[in-house]
């Protein structure tokens, strides 16, 4: 018999939404703010073995919980909160990034799971041995006792069913938006104000993410040498790889053509995408690849690459390049700057897209996918 299900008490695993500033911390605190907003109906309570304070205030519809204990908070996580979840009422738990509580299908909670990327899997050199051991044990674990499976693209899906050997039909693909600060023009004042503290050009290419292997920067750096006139502002934290990256600038005199920026606020990303010609994200992999959607949303064209699941995130009015041919990403760039009807075509058609990713929509889906899980537990 299907009931029909007029409220929900839905927990998440918040820790991410709580202790990191970007990538998953930014999908958790997406998803849980707008369920909120959309979804009012239903209670939700944010789990997080503790709170770093600057991160994330939760809307006050939620309700926060963290353990009562000042040690073993990776214990807690990973199986002592079933029975806070027991204690609370909680119908059904979503962990927000690949994993689950061990035990959970045996309490009678049901469970959702969304996995962002197999990244991990396909590129293992990126990854200490330890870590690849750890990853993938939670992720095998949360693959036996989910009831359900959110992957945040197709490529995603499509990863997990010839990696992991996942039911294609306990996945649903539902897509990830971005802040919606990305989605409001920025004043003049606040264009100028970060213009200024961050020394930026009138006209610059722009490159967002962790500077590491496999975000690909050295393409674009050298990519950028058969381009001229335009300097690149590169916004992201910095890992060893910078060293081959800047070993090469220096090799080809691109200096005075680059400027790095390693310590931007979030809120002062929407200004800097928005004042930039182009958007350039030459990843080799990705789960989803926020920050094309970031561009999009912001009113610039977005150059991807080929290979994963950029085309998702930048739609058929993007550009994308073969992430090991520096000549067809130079030519790209060179098209998007030498035509601005391509341009603003790729800037009216990128913004069209990227309703596609409206976070009611978004929110919508993901309540009907926790009505269906309950309604057939």
């Amino acid at each position: 018999m299907v009931l029909l299900l007029l409220y929900m008490r839905i927990g998440f695993d918040a820790k991410r939404a709580f202790l990191n500033r970007t990538g998953l911390g930014n999908y958790s605190r997406w998803l849980i703010t707008a369920l909120i907003k959309y979804e009012p109906a239903n209670e939700y309570l944010l789990y997080t073995p503790k709170v770093r304070p600057g991160i994330y205030t939760p809307l006050q519809e939620s309700q926060t919980k963290t353990p009562g204990l000042k040690f073993f908070t990776s214990w807690w996580r990973t199986n002592g909160i079933v029975r806070d979840l027991k204690r609370d009422g909680v119908q059904l738990y979503h962990g927000l990034s690949h994993e689950l509580p061990l035990d959970i299908n045996k309490a009678g909670i049901q469970s959702v799971v969304t996995v962002h990327d197999l990244i991990f899997m396909r590129f293992p050199q990126y990854f200490s041995w330890a870590n690849r051991v750890i990853y993938k044990a939670k992720l095998k674990h949360a693959c036996r006792v989910a009831n359900k499976f959110i992957a945040i693209s197709q490529k995603t899906k499509d990863d997990l069913v010839e990696l992991l050997r996942v039911d294609a039909k306990k996945i649903e693909v539902i897509y990830q938006s971005c802040d919606a600060s990305f989605k409001t023009e920025q004043s003049t004042e606040q264009k100028q104000a970060v213009k200024q503290k961050y020394n930026l050009p009138d006209q610059y290419l722009l490159n967002v993410g962790t500077i590491e292997p496999r975000k690909n920067l050295l393409l674009l750096v050298k990519a950028l040498g058969q381009v001229a006139d335009i300097k690149l502002v590169v916004v992201g934290k910095p890992t060893a790889y910078l060293d081959e990256v800047k070993a090469y600038i220096s090799q080809h005199q691109l200096t005075e053509r680059i400027i790095f920026l390693h310590e931007v606020k979030f809120n002062e990303l929407p200004a800097i995408y928005q004042q930039a010609s182009c958007f350039i994200y030459p990843s080799r992999y990705e789960g989803f690849g926020i920050p094309i959607l970031e561009a999009l949303c912001s009113g610039i064209p977005a150059i991807g690459a080929t290979g994963s699941c950029l085309e998702e995130a930048g739609g058929p009015d993007s550009l994308y390049t073969n992430p090991d041919n520096e000549f067809q990403l130079a030519g790209l760039i060179m098209q998007v700057l030498g035509d601005e009807s391509l341009r603003q075509n790729m800037i009216s058609k990128g913004l069209a897209y990227s309703r596609n990713f409206a976070d009611d929509k978004l929110a919508a889906q993901h309540a009907e996918l926790y009505k269906n899980v309950l309604n057939h537990a």
